[in-house]
């Protein structure tokens, strides 16, 4: 059997037989993905002996998962997958044409082979290293648990790509964030349930009320510190290049083709995000396995809370030089993925201009050419890529020092994915009422 015959033998979930779904049609099956995730989180592993990683919350957050759940691998396999594939694609190891068809249909093949692969070696590196340690004579089962649970996420991220509004990844981690933070701020039951001021907010109030300084303080910052990142994303967010455009056969009448801050959206600190992440958990289950010690590693691709630290006075310059190689990190990642992203999802300036032109739009004062259209559009994209990479970084390694409440990569990415679903969501209510817009709008 040939790999392409491999990659069509692959189960997927179909197509909608519409070529624009509606908006209730998006909406309920976003709804009902979203409740499916939640209800598989709290679903329990059969046969769980010792859950090491329970500890790792801020790590489930960036992974869309609840370690201990039948989908603790949430979407680490997707992540990877995808990792891998930009990277050999990237550095011209695979020969895939991204700009036609068939190239686009063997690259998500290819994807999809690939986290079916990491599904099986996540949930047998799980259990093995003992991140997730099986009862006697359960091993077996665990690990089918696990893969099953994997193989979920995936048709479930297929169902949202597909069928309703974003990505499942996107919407895998927005979930888990918004339950986090909503627990965080406000939670009142503790480790064994009893009704305790564990929430931010409250521990706030009660530090203050018992003039306990330092732990209010703590806890203000943190509050201020989310309140600042969602202020600083939202104001980035609306950052624009626009380009002027006419209708050439409209004599008169124009538009502008918005190049966001953001170009390549919240993809590049997602992956970068993730693969911190991983790194992270390997390096537990191999201090589990091994007893190796991992807390050098763990220190330079883990956040440090440097606001906490110096209002509780344990600052030291060891925390210094990891925040900055943290920062490096994730600068670094987030602008590697951003550029990689943009080649490999059609989002470079040549594709662009075929989509413009394709639309019936061209540059006023320019001929309608496509490779004129592409060398305008050159100035911007790849700038636009870098510079969203690296300001994208930032922020996120940023608002992690900060101590912002659920990890601030956690926070930057909620309130991007948040922003861009209402931004799609809005924009497919405005095509169901007006029609026409669809003729003179083009969905980037």
């Amino acid at each position: 059997m040939s790999l392409q015959q491999l990659l069509e033998f692959l189960p997927e979930v179909k197509k909608p037989e519409e070529k624009k779904l509606g908006f209730n049609t998006k909406l309920k099956w976003t709804l009902i993905t979203l409740v499916s995730f939640f209800i598989l989180s709290n679903i329990p592993l059969y046969g769980l002996a010792t859950n090491s990683l329970s500890r790792f919350e801020f790590l489930a957050v960036i992974l869309g998962t609840q370690f201990g759940s039948v989908i603790s691998l949430g979407i680490g396999p997707i992540v990877m997958a995808s990792i891998i594939l930009q990277l050999l694609v990237g550095a011209k190891l695979l020969d895939i044409d991204m700009s036609s068809h068939e190239g686009k249909s063997t690259f998500q093949g290819l994807q999809k082979l690939l986290v079916i692969f990491f599904c099986i070696f996540e949930a047998t590196i799980y259990v093995m290293m003992r991140g997730l340690e099986a009862a006697p004579g359960y091993t077996s089962i665990l690990i089918l648990q696990l893969f099953l649970g994997g193989l979920l996420i995936m048709f479930m991220d297929e169902v949202i790509s597909k069928w309703g509004f974003g990505s499942g990844v996107s919407l895998f981690i927005a979930a888990g964030v918004g339950w986090q933070l909503f627990v965080t701020a406000f939670g009142f039951l503790d480790a064994q349930n009893r009704v305790s001021a564990v929430g931010k907010v409250w521990t706030f109030f009660v530090s203050l009320s018992a003039g306990d300084t330092v732990n209010a303080a703590v806890a203000l910052s943190a509050i201020l510190a989310t309140l600042l990142i969602f202020f600083l994303v939202v104001w980035a967010q609306g950052i624009k290049v626009e380009v002027p455009l006419s209708f050439g056969s409209i004599r008169g009448f124009g538009m502008k083709w918005p190049l966001a801050l953001f170009y390549a959206s919240n993809i590049p600190v997602i992956l970068t995000a993730a693969l911190l992440a991983n790194i992270t958990l390997f390096a537990t289950l191999l201090q589990n396995w091994a007893g190796w010690d991992p807390s050098f590693i763990i220190g330079i691709v883990s956040p440090q809370n440097l606001i906490g630290s110096i209002i509780r006075g344990s600052f030291t310059g060891t925390l210094i030089l990891q925040s900055l190689v943290y920062i490096l990190l994730m600068i670094g990642g987030s602008i590697m993925f951003a550029v990689f992203w943009v080649k490999t999802a059609g989002m470079e300036a040549g594709n662009v201009a075929n989509q413009i032109l394709g639309s019936g739009l061209q540059i006023p004062g320019f001929r309608r050419d496509p490779r004129v259209l592409e060398s305008v559009l050159s100035r911007y994209i790849m700038p636009l890529t870098i510079m969203g990479g690296a300001t994208i970084g930032i922020l996120s390694a940023t608002a992690d020092l900060m101590g912002a409440l659920v990890g601030g990569t956690g926070l930057l990415l909620a309130v991007m994915i948040f922003y861009k679903l209402y931004e799609d969501i809005a924009q497919q209510h405005a095509y169901d009422m007006y029609p026409a817009l669809r003729k003179v709008m083009v969905k980037q």
